[in-house]
Formats: structure tokens, C-alpha cells, sequence
């Protein structure tokens, strides 16, 4: 971890302090700590279960995906992958540190750069699929709580799923289309030149159209070998279905009664809210989405705040803490096939 990353991480633990004193303030004490010396440790454990299965599943999507492809990759560094990304993902403004992460952590785990950047390319087309079909299940089936209610946020879920389809709609392009994709790119670079540098616009044209040319490389295997491509698919849905969960075993562990499949529905939508905020995990946005949506749930604004910091802990800090236990441990040899 560098210097940066290493005061990132400071200051977002900082700032997640403030932001639940700032909550705690006018909660009632007694009734939180009531609470919390009542909370059902069972269905805690279960939150808990759930976030350490997310990340088993993406170990497994990782194992997956790298079949075939290099040698014997041990679970336990297949597992230090995604432990990484969450940590970086976290302390980096739109989750733009955990690429990077993970790229340098697969390549100390002995996997060559060409293969561990393929690797996070069809991981990313992976994920970004999974989080669509996940999204459109939300609008069908519960688009109408949040319309109802909560018209602001309906419009920033909205927003969110135009982004997300913009996302797929691009990849889908450099796979299908791949020559005007690459024009397209130069077009919509050209106006720039009005207003930066000519060389610096031609740095990015280069850095874009070799992104592009990877990710095509890519993409025909991806299409050579569907099958995978649909196990990687099915393991990622299974993997989201246990993050999305978590909100409402903690709610059970507060005692409150609900229904699973709105519980899972307004998180997801939570997610999607969180995903346009430009701060690292979503602070501020997290919380405010979270306190808005599930208000309902819970009958006092202590329980409330306690399942906010508890969702937070489980789904955030959690993982901010273990990926850097992640960081510091020595992946194995890369064994290879005999």
C-alpha cells in the first residue's frame, strides 16, 4: 500500500466516525444500547455469514476463470484477490482502486500481466452482467416501493441504471462492432483538441484504443468458451444475492419483522444509489439512502441508526480490515501443471 493509499484509508475511517457520531447525535442512548445488549446474535452472525460468502463466491468466480489458463492457483490466493479489491474499492472515489489492486496482487500470486489483465476484463464484463440482471429484477419487482415514496431517489436509481446500461451497451460494442468503436472514439475525442493539448489527447487516444484492442482480444475468447462464461455468471448472481441480503438479517438481529424480497430489492437499489457518489464507498450517500429507505422497518431512530452502523460495519469496514490483513499475508507459489 502506498503512502496515499495508506492516509485514503485514514481519512475514510475518519470520515466514517464523524458521519456516526454525526448520526448518534440525537438518538436516544438508552434505548440503542437497550438494543444492542437485545440484538439476536444469530441472525448477526448470519449478516456476517452472508458478507464472508460474497467473497468466497468471487474467490470462486477467480479460481473459474483462471482455469485452464495457468497453473494450480491455491484457493487461499484466489481469496486474497477479492479481499484486496474491497479494500481499495473502499478507499478509492468510484471504486477505481480495486483494478488496479488486484492486478498487482494476481501478478504477485505468479500470474503473468497479459493473463491476470485479461483475467479482470472478463471478471469486469462478469460482474457488470450480473449487477444488470439484478437491477432489472429490482425495477420489475420493487420499483414501485421506492416510486411511491420516495420520488427523489427513484430518479438517482434511474440515473444509475442508464450508467449501468451505458456500461454494458460499450462493451457490448467493442465486442460486436469493434472497428466503429474504435472510430467512435476518435470522433468523440477530436473535439478536445479545441481545448487541451494535441499531445495529450493523442496520449489518450493511444491509451483508449489499446484498452479496446485488449479488451476484443479478450472478448473472442469469452466467446469461445460460453460455458465458463455462464458458470462465471451463475457464481456472481449467487454472490450478489448474499450481499444484497445482509440488510435483512440484520433487521431480524433488531428484532424487526420483514419482507425478504423488498429488504433485497431496496438494497440493491441502495447499491445502485451508491455507486454514483464520487467518494470512496459511497459515504454520506450510504448512509442517507439506507436511513431513507428502511425507515419503515424499525420503530425508533436508535434502532435505526444501530442497523445503519452495523449494515455499514458488516458491508464496509469489515472488508476494509480484512483486505489489509489480506495485503500483508504472502500468497503462495504458483504451482504449475505437470
Amino acid at each position: 500500500m502506498t503512502r496515499k493509499n495508506f492516509w485514503m484509508l485514514i481519512v475514510m475511517l475518519a470520515v466514517g466516525m464523524g458521519i456516526m457520531g454525526y448520526e448518534l447525535r440525537q438518538t436516544n442512548l438508552r434505548v440503542l444500547v437497550h438494543s444492542l445488549l437485545h440484538l439476536k446474535l444469530g441472525w448477526l452472525a448470519a449478516a456476517v455469514g452472508c458478507m464472508c460468502l460474497y467473497w468466497l463466491f468471487e474467490a470462486l468466480v477467480v479460481r473459474l476463470l483462471l482455469h485452464k489458463r495457468v497453473g494450480h492457483f491455491s484457493f487461499k490466493n484466489a481469496l486474497r484477490i477479492p479481499l484486496i479489491e474491497q479494500l481499495f474499492n473502499s478507499i478509492t472515489p468510484f471504486s477505481s482502486g480495486g483494478q488496479p489492486a488486484q492486478l498487482v496482487a494476481l501478478m504477485k500470486s505468479g500470474v503473468e500481466g497479459g493473463r491476470a489483465s485479461s483475467l479482470l476484463l472478463m471478471k469486469f464484463v462478469v460482474f457488470q452482467t450480473a449487477v444488470l440482471v439484478n437491477f432489472i429484477f429490482a425495477l420489475l419487482f420493487g420499483f414501485h416501493w421506492l416510486a411511491g415514496k420516495f420520488t427523489y431517489l427513484s430518479w438517482l436509481v434511474i440515473f444509475g441504471f442508464v450508467m449501468h446500461i451505458t456500461v454494458i451497451s460499450a462493451l457490448l460494442m467493442i465486442m460486436y462492432w469493434y472497428r466503429l468503436t474504435k472510430r467512435l472514439v476518435q470522433l468523440l475525442l477530436r473535439p478536445l483538441r479545441l481545448f487541451l493539448a494535441p499531445a495529450r489527447v493523442d496520449r489518450w487516444q493511444t491509451q483508449m484504443a489499446e484498452k479496446i484492442d485488449t479488451f476484443y482480444a479478450e472478448s473472442l475468447r469469452i466467446k469461445r468458451d460460453r460455458k465458463m462464461l455462464c458458470q462465471a455468471i451463475g457464481l456472481t448472481l449467487v454472490q450478489l444475492f448474499f450481499y444484497y441480503s445482509v440488510p435483512y438479517f440484520v433487521l431480524l438481529a433488531l428484532g424487526a419483522s420483514a419482507n425478504f424480497l423488498q429488504v433485497l430489492v431496496l438494497h440493491i437499489m441502495i447499491v445502485m444509489i451508491i455507486s454514483l457518489f464520487p467518494i470512496p464507498g459511497g459515504s454520506g450517500g450510504a448512509e442517507l439512502s439506507f436511513k431513507t429507505l428502511f425507515t419503515s422497518f424499525l420503530a425508533t431512530n436508535s434502532q435505526l441508526v444501530l442497523a445503519l452502523i452495523l449494515w455499514r460495519l458488516i458491508t464496509y469496514y469489515m472488508g476494509m480490515f480484512i483486505g489489509m490483513f489480506a495485503l500483508i499475508v504472502k500468497p503462495d507459489p504458483l504451482e504449475t501443471d505437470k
